[in-house]
């Protein structure tokens, strides 16, 4: 399979425009697990022909590979509503939204994509979707996407609410987490608690000498950063540092089928947020949102769009002692008017975790294992660059190679500081690649400031 792999990259880099070759890496990449390159590769595609649907299906399951569920997801949605006829589409998202656990809306969508193309049946999937509540729709019922009733200008329409899901009390049994971690149980980044306690924690804490200044404590803050390096952990320990009730949101959490329900959701959610103040909204992979902005024109992804700005800053917005927190690894995909004033205004750099911080990591992912001596002090030093997720895929690389020989002999083998040093040089930091973007929309589109913390992490500040 390899050998086959590397004949395909020899004949995209002789034939770069070739769409039937591009396809084809494309999915190889994906079969063996190369989910960056597979998405650059249908990338490459696509700006090869923008219309093409494999093209798109393609960077679509190769999102969905690579962990961007909510982009995954609100890219479908937006491509089965361009592509109604596609029983391909709808069966894939019919399969992402059972990864969710959303069996209803998996078994209309597959129900969809079997109409569209019988050759499509896939016996195993459905008995999959059955299981997690997906039972055939109703006779008597038969609302499509057009056909729903949709959410206009913040107001609900006519549409009969037949269940319960909805009610506050049920959003807070799925969103509400406890937030029982502080600062002191995140080791080192220091400079980012820093930052967040004056830009977040001490406005709650001293909310008369900022209303003295005219200015209401609560208000959206974007975290941003490479992946896999705290933004979801330090969020937490916010809440827990103000007593705050933590509600953590994906924003495929919010998608729901019908038009207008994904509106009515996000609202019931901010309502929720108001009615247990002091309240933290963190909403994960927020760039999924706010970047798919500008490819659904037209789409009723953007009413959910619209009504997520609304319920930033809206006349009928009350959210004081509301903090709203967003992730992004990408915030120069972010729509201007997601940074705008009384929104995601106030911008928080999220580096790879510092030297203190990788060995209380290192510690953390040796506790329960058989290590033997363990060089905790010499392992952070080493992995300078290294996210928390880096450091767990060392620690996973050398714990695979120590089974296989446990498996051979029937006994426990002890894993070295040699298996460890091992594994280390073959697991990349995958902070590298993130860096080499992010260094270039800081030096050449910072005009507003927002990257200088990139430029000031990379020794570049001018």
């Amino acid at each position: 399979m390899s050998e086959n792999l590397d004949s395909l990259r020899k004949a995209v880099a002789v034939s770069p425009d070739n769409l039937p070759l591009l396809l084809m890496l494309g999915d190889a990449l994906l079969e063996n697990f190369i989910g960056e390159e597979a998405a650059e590769t249908f990338e490459a595609a696509l700006k090869v022909e923008p219309s093409s649907l494999p093209a798109k299906l393609g960077y679509i399951r190769a999102l969905d590979f690579s962990g961007k569920v909510s982009e995954a997801i609100l890219r479908l949605d937006a491509l089965c509503e361009e592509h109604p006829d596609s029983g391909d589409a709808f069966l894939l998202s019919a399969k992402l939204h059972l990864k969710e656990v959303n069996g209803v809306v998996a078994r209309q969508r597959y129900d969809k994509a079997i109409s569209l193309d019988p050759e499509l049946v896939d016996v195993n999937l459905l008995k999959r979707i059955e299981q997690a509540g997906g039972s055939p729709p109703p006779k008597t019922s038969t609302p499509t996407l057009a056909s729903a009733n949709s959410w206009q200008g913040g107001a609900y329409g006519d549409q009969e609410d037949d269940d319960d899901s909805d009610s506050l009390d049920d959003l807070r049994l799925d969103f509400l987490q406890k937030a029982d971690i502080g600062f002191e149980d995140v080791g080192g980044m220091e400079e980012v608690k820093k930052a967040i306690r004056m830009k977040i924690l001490l406005p709650l804490q001293q909310k008369e000498i900022f209303e003295a200044y005219g200015k209401k404590a609560g208000g959206g803050v974007l975290l941003y950063g490479p992946p896999g390096c705290g933004k979801t952990l330090i969020s937490k320990a916010t809440a827990g540092e103000i007593n705050a009730n933590f509600f953590s949101i994906g924003l495929h959490q919010i998608l729901e089928m019908w038009i207008g329900k994904s509106e009515q959701k996000l609202h019931e959610i901010f309502e929720l947020a108001r009615s247990s103040k002091p309240s933290v909204l963190f909403f994960d992979e927020i760039d999924a949102l706010a970047a798919d902005r500008r490819d659904m024109r037209g789409s009723a992804a953007r009413t959910l769009i619209n009504q997520f700005l609304s319920e930033l800053d809206g006349d009928q917005s009350n959210n004081e002692e509301v903090l709203v927190l967003g992730a992004t690894n990408a915030p120069w995909h972010l729509d201007s008017a997601f940074l705008r004033p009384g929104r995601f205004d106030r911008l928080i750099f999220v580096p790879p975790p510092d030297e203190p911080a990788r060995k209380e990591i290192v510690e953390v992912m040796s506790k329960g294992k058989p290590l033997h001596n363990l060089d905790v002090e010499g392992l952070a030093k080493k992995t300078n660059g290294y996210s928390g997720a880096d450091i767990k895929a060392v620690f996973d690389r050398a714990i695979e190679a120590a089974l296989e020989v446990a498996m051979e002999s029937g006994e426990i083998v002890p894993v070295s500081n040699r298996d460890i040093s091992k594994a280390r040089k073959q697991v990349k930091p995958s902070t590298a690649k993130w860096f080499e973007s992010a260094k270039n929309y800081a030096l050449y589109a910072n005009q507003s400031g927002f990257y200088d913390e990139v430029l000031e992490h990379l020794g570049l500040k001018k």
